[in-house]
């Protein structure tokens, strides 16, 4: 019998429209506003709209606590990212919610600043809290984390990467494969003097499968990266100018610097101008993740368009099927788009 989630947890001091109320005001049964506020897939799109055109003329807010006694979920999808202070992962959030919202949950979101401690303290809250699924970012973290969240047998899926040999549930891109692809690009128009800019590998796997993706591809050509041109830095604008500075006072200077994601890129353009560098005559810069501005700063960014929105959507759908108890596979890994810019040509023959 399902628990009507208006008599769970009533105090004397409660106010304001009751289930019975938005029942009435309907037409319909108090156990179909409760189907409509748990699980909303299962109802008429008609007569949903009727329940939310009384609850919203009643401003019924119903008590999370005894939604979650009555049906046994709590409606909330947790989602951690690394970082929250860029565009770089609001298209992915974005397409997660909207994903889920028409099934009735919403997403607790947080960001860990790409520290696995905070990471931890995170999800433990949310897993306290009750949470329904999870999303995470990336594959690279202990064990233990892993083992946590399965022993709570909640729902989980790892965004941002691609094969983890079905270890974990992953919906996202192949980061090597999509670097080497925009090195391949520079060597095939002439360059052989390569430097990168790269976020930290350490606890970040899609940092370390970039520079994995650059260097693979150097070496089917018979070249190296030298590590002294290979900056480490975190993520930033900023951050990219200092790189691109360092680089180009180290001789032999570079032709071609690849960047781990655009904002170093961004950095490194106008740091180019700073410099009297002319972009790409003298220098070739490219990009990765073809954020807003990439099309705008000139000379446009040679860069990876990479599937966030997608990997949103596709994570909320994954999960969703889970917690449905329908058995699901996450997709392949999927598609990357290399985009040609005003950013890369060949070297000059100066250089």
């Amino acid at each position: 019998m399902m628990i009507n989630p208006e008599y769970a947890f009533r105090t004397g001091m409660e106010s304001g429209a009751t289930l019975e109320d938005v029942a009435r005001e309907a037409g319909v049964s108090p156990a179909t506003v409760s189907r409509c506020l748990n699980n909303p897939g299962i109802v008429r799109p008609q007569l949903k709209a009727k329940v939310d055109a009384a609850i919203e003329k009643l401003d019924y807010v119903p008590h999370g606590a005894a939604r979650s006694l009555a049906s046994r979920r709590s409606r909330l999808i947790g989602a951690i990212f690394p970082s929250l202070d860029s565009a770089l992962f609001g298209g992915t959030l974005e397409a997660l919610q909207s994903e889920i919202a028409d099934s009735g949950y919403t997403p607790v979101v947080a960001s860990s600043n790409y520290d696995p401690e905070q990471e931890r303290n995170h999800l433990r809250n949310m897993l306290a809290s009750g949470i329904d699924a999870l999303m995470l970012v990336g594959a690279a973290r202990e064990a233990s984390v892993y083992r946590l969240i399965r022993r709570r047998k909640v729902p989980y899926v790892l965004t941002w990467v691609a094969g983890t040999d079905g270890t974990h549930p992953c919906i996202g891109f192949d980061n090597r494969a999509a670097a080497a692809a925009v090195t391949r690009h520079l060597l095939d128009m002439g360059h052989r003097r390569f430097a990168m800019i790269s976020g930290a590998t350490a606890n970040n796997d899609r940092a370390a499968g970039r520079l994995a993706g650059v260097q693979a591809a150097l070496e089917e050509r018979g070249l190296t990266l030298d590590p002294t041109r290979i900056i480490t830095r975190p993520f930033g604008v900023e951050e990219g100018r200092a790189a691109l500075r360092l680089l180009m006072a180290r001789e032999p200077r570079p032709t071609a610097i690849i960047c781990g994601a655009d904002p170093f890129a961004y950095g490194a353009l106008l740091e180019c101008q700073n410099l009297g560098l002319a972009v790409p005559d003298d220098l070739s810069i490219t990009g990765f993740d073809d954020m807003w501005l990439s099309a705008s700063l000139p000379p446009g960014l040679t860069t990876l368009r990479t599937p966030r929105n997608e990997m949103g959507t596709l994570a909320g759908r994954y999960m969703l099927s889970v917690l449905a108890g329908e058995e699901t596979l996450p997709p392949r890994p999927l598609d990357f788009e290399l985009i040609v810019r005003g950013s890369t040509g060949p070297p000059s023959q100066a250089a």
